[in-house]
């Protein structure tokens, strides 16, 4: 088993709303134990800013799962919630967003798969609710949760 960090984030619609759904469908996913979830923070858009505010928080997850298989369980969860990956800017709205923020102690970098997230260490909105759910976690390649936060105060 390895244990997980997903981003969880939503500012379409019913904001906590699409994030609890994306929670239960989690927890309905065969080889994912959801362990515990962050407090969701309101938070400005990054990258194209003429948009609605973000809710965003954090799951931490144990999988059987490989990070490609986990992946591709956040993407099949997000289009059962109405996300259209490609669609509108880059950065723009949307109705949810999980992406695989840490997998385990892995580095990978592959077509369509990099982990820890390319933009974490720069995304005060992903590094909080990481803190909060394990204080003390090692982001692998980058250092200590805590460190990389107060880095971006």
């Amino acid at each position: 088993m390895t244990r997980a960090f997903i981003g969880l984030g939503s500012n379409l619609g019913d904001r906590e709303a699409q994030i609890a759904a994306a929670q239960e469908l989690l927890r309905q996913e065969e080889g994912i134990e959801v362990l515990a979830v962050s407090t969701l923070r309101l938070t400005d858009p990054v990258g194209y800013a003429d948009q609605p505010r973000f809710l965003n928080g954090a799951a931490a997850v144990e999988t059987s799962l490989s990070a490609r298989g986990l992946l591709e369980r956040l993407l099949a969860i997000e289009r059962s919630l109405g996300r259209e990956r490609g669609l509108g800017p880059r950065f723009g709205p949307r109705t949810i967003d999980l992406d695989l923020l840490v997998f385990g102690a892995e580095t990978i970098d592959e077509p369509g798969l990099q982990v820890p997230h390319p933009r974490l260490i720069e995304r005060k909105f992903a590094l909080e609710p990481l803190a909060e759910l394990e204080p003390s976690l090692e982001v692998p390649g980058a250092g200590p949760v805590q460190a990389l936060l107060a880095g971006l105060q």
